[in-house]
């Protein structure tokens, strides 16, 4: 198959898998308001899409909806079990999707305690097992973790994966213990730069490179993110929580990564007139399987900045479903 990540520009700019946010719904926004180099679903459980009655497997797959305009699209996925990571894996294959991630840094307790996420950074000989089990399925593989458990363990942890040879590494720069209590140590996306390029390219042949890295943290924008790239060496920078209320966060990707281009600064009808296409795209895609309460945590970040916004958000909260808040954001929306 394929492999889309050869063909990237450097640095490149990705969408982050946040779970209840970068769902179906908002990344066909994304995808229509400024699309990035690559995006990634939310990440879904191997076991339940394994093992989950019917009923619980159609809500999972629901995950995994994506259209063609979101393309390159990654499948993230994470378990400790190696058999249900390549059964899935092969499954993601089949349903079209352009890469296979690996999650090995989610903090949860729920998921650390299935010996999952973050847990794998004290199993490297489970996460390396994991990482075979989905390339058998022919998927790019690539995977997202932490510096680290209790404490930065790069130096012993990153040789481990490098040596599975995976097509990408994003590096959250924390620990699990910090979860995102304490600001990224973006020092650690440097090191972890010069740790793939003693073990992959010791003469410095660049274009030898297997293992592309890319650093993930505290990214307010695609300035900072030029920055960061550029400062640490990495081959690109995932923003996650920088998306919130704010579709245009890779707008100016559409020039191509040719020159520094201002932030786009949407006026506040844009914004509500993006929430409502949201809301369309979020009753069709998930309203038959998802909470529409799960809509409401992105209203803050649509709505604010201008005056009567906090009044505007606080009827928007009350609303209990896709055609009450329509109703509020189309009185709301002044024409030209």
């Amino acid at each position: 198959m394929e492999n889309f990540w050869e063909k990237l520009p450097r640095p490149f700019f990705a969408l982050a898998p946040l779970e209840d946010v970068t769902d179906a719904a908002f990344r066909r926004l994304i995808a229509r308001y400024g699309k990035p180099a690559v995006m990634f679903t939310e990440f879904t459980s191997a076991d339940g899409l394994v093992l989950a009655p019917p009923e619980g497997q159609r809500m999972l797959r629901k995950k995994l909806i994506y259209g063609e305009d979101e393309r390159p699209i990654v499948a993230q996925l994470f378990t400790a079990n190696p058999e249900h990571m390549e059964k899935i894996a092969y499954m993601i294959a089949e349903l079209g999707f352009d890469g296979f991630d690996i999650n090995m840094g989610c903090p949860v307790d729920e998921v650390v305690r299935q010996g999952c996420g973050a847990a794998l950074i004290k199993n490297p000989v489970l996460a390396r097992e994991l990482i075979r089990a989905a390339k058998r399925s022919g998927l790019p593989v690539s995977l997202k973790t932490r510096i680290g458990y209790n404490t930065d363990e790069l130096d012993s942890w990153l040789p481990e994966l490098l040596a599975e040879e995976p097509v990408a590494i994003t590096i959250h720069a924390r620990t699990r213990k910090e979860m995102s209590d304490v600001p990224a140590r973006w020092d650690t996306v440097a090191r972890a730069v010069q740790i793939r390029n003693a073990i992959q390219n010791p003469r410095g042949d660049t274009s030898w490179i297997k293992t592309l890295i890319i650093g993930n943290g505290d990214v307010k924008d695609i300035a900072d993110a030029r920055a960061k790239a550029a400062e640490t060496k990495c081959d690109g920078v995932m923003l996650g929580r920088a998306i919130y209320g704010n579709p245009w966060l890779f707008n100016d990707l559409r020039n191509r990564y040719n020159g520094f281009v201002n932030r786009y600064m949407p006026t506040s009808e844009e914004r509500l007139q993006a929430l409502s296409e949201h809301l369309a795209f979020f009753d069709e895609l998930l309203g038959d399987t998802t909470n529409y309460a799960t809509m409401k945590k992105h209203f803050k970040a649509y709505i604010s900045g201008w005056d009567g916004a906090k009044e505007l958000r606080m009827r928007m909260m009350e609303t209990e479903n896709v055609v009450e808040a329509q109703a509020i954001l189309a009185s709301a929306i002044l024409p030209e």
